[in-house]
């Protein structure tokens, strides 16, 4: 239901004040202000699910553009230009730090209030998620005195609060830490963080340059983005720092070929190298009211040729007053990649991209596909948040569209069920769904630790 605002009592500071302090209290990451021919349309992001909070008449949307333009430090009177601003500010008892983006529309300028939350940086990496394996690698790869470490994945994937829980747990008097970022988004004490400004030529580049004669231990760049940032960073990993840094590819694989395909040098990229430590983020169950249902074939099957393993349950979302729709927060899934000799062997000496997938899938890796299984199968994640979030082979004779058709069945039949049986404690009674459509997988055979969302079928 959407929140009704007294927009002729409350006066429009009151409103967005309201707006944003409500979003924050929902966990929500993001607020957008979205124009539209009749009226504003605004959402917040909660979970990574976009949805409706309210509506602002046309008569207050440029009252309501202009507040949040003047508090974010942006220019009211530029309304054809696309402008960033910041707000650290604290309404009713809460600290906010908020990255404020306003684009110029058809319908006039829409606006997009990003909420920072760094709670889950300030806990640590033992608190992202890694099982045990990955968390092993991660903190052998933290501990080599030089070369590069890159996380990688999409915008809105937890990157940032990865690369900041590494360097919180780096963080130490005998160690010179710089970060070059753009822009910073957590203050660390005992850090040296330098704003990148591209209007006075002050770029990812330039600053490397220069930070190399601070005489660092640790130096992190915000993201890479462009050639020449990629080829500085991976010099100066090999120069005896250690290099920590953030690129938008997919996977482990996908991260060797974007490097190379930005001109770094084979023998430099196979020197540097050290670890890939790729995630994505699905939602988490409520731990409240999830439900168990039986594996249909499909899952049994891709159990079976992914973990080896015989699953007959898994848990699935139903909701309750606690969560939205039977998730609350977000798990990542991560794929941790060791470089071992023959892959910079490999590397260095431009072998295919075939050969290169089996050295990389065969290195003790666990793949995304097999990590976000793995939490499907301890009850932290759904089946469904696997399938939306890592790439599968759609191509197989229509098979993953005939599991995602019974998969989003079955999560029905679930909801039905639960809603027509609730016990006198009015909590929820767990119901066990029948088995769907059953779909077969084609014969492969199976090969340990070498399935890839390439290869998988």
């Amino acid at each position: 239901m959407l929140k009704e605002f007294d927009f002729e009592k409350l006066p429009i500071v009151e409103v967005v004040n309201e707006i944003i302090v409500d979003a924050a209290n929902r966990h929500a990451s993001d607020i957008h202000f979205d124009p539209l021919f009749e009226y504003m349309k605004v959402r917040i992001r909660i979970d990574g699910q976009l949805q409706d909070y309210s509506k602002v008449p046309n008569t207050l949307k440029k009252n309501l553009i202009t507040r949040i333009k003047i508090i974010s430090g942006m220019n009211i009177t530029e309304v054809r230009l696309p402008q960033d601003g910041s707000i650290k500010t604290k309404l009713k008892d809460l600290d906010l730090d908020l990255r404020v983006s306003c684009v110029p529309t058809s319908n006039g300028e829409k606006i997009v209030v990003r909420i920072l939350d760094y709670s889950m940086s300030l806990k640590g990496i033992d608190n992202l998620g890694f099982t045990p394996s990955n968390y092993n690698k991660l903190e052998e790869l933290i501990k080599v005195p030089n070369g590069i470490i890159l996380v990688t994945g999409a915008t809105g994937t937890g990157k940032s609060t990865t690369v900041y829980s590494i360097l919180q747990r780096l963080n130490s008097p005998e160690r010179n830490i710089i970060t070059v970022e753009d822009p910073i988004e957590m203050d660390i004490e005992g850090i040296n963080q330098i704003q990148v400004n591209s209007d006075i030529g002050l770029n990812f580049a330039h600053v490397l340059r220069s930070i190399l004669r601070q005489d660092p231990n640790v130096i992190m760049v915000g993201e890479i983005r462009d050639n020449e940032t990629a080829r500085i960073a991976v010099r100066a990993s090999i120069t005896g720092h250690l290099v920590l840094s953030t690129i938008h590819t997919n996977n482990s694989l996908n991260t060797i070929e974007r490097l190379l395909d930005m001109e770094v040098e084979r023998y430099l990229l196979a020197s540097a190298l050290k670890g890939v430590i790729s995630q994505k983020l699905a939602r988490r169950l409520c731990d409240k009211c999830k439900v168990k249902k039986q594996t249909n074939d499909y899952e049994k099957n891709l159990f079976r040729k992914v973990l080896n393993k015989e699953v007959n349950e898994i848990y699935v979302p139903q909701g309750c007053s606690e969560c939205s729709k039977g998730y609350r927060g977000r798990i990542a899934i991560h794929e941790v990649l060791v470089i071992t000799q023959e892959i910079r062997d490999a590397i260095a000496g431009n072998v295919r991209k075939e050969s290169l997938r089996k050295l990389v899938y065969t290195s003790n890796v666990t793949t995304l596909l097999q990590d976000g299984l793995l939490k499907v199968l301890d009850g932290i994640t759904t089946m469904e948040e696997v399938v939306k979030l890592i790439e599968l082979d759609d191509d197989v004779d229509g098979k993953m569209s005939d599991y995602k058709y019974n998969l989003d069945k079955a999560l029905d039949d679930v909801e039905i069920a639960n809603n027509a049986d609730i016990n006198t404690d009015n909590k929820p009674q767990a119901k066990i769904v029948n088995e769907t459509k059953n779909v077969e997988l084609p014969e492969k055979e199976d090969i340990p630790n070498a399935h890839t969302p390439e290869d998988l079928f």
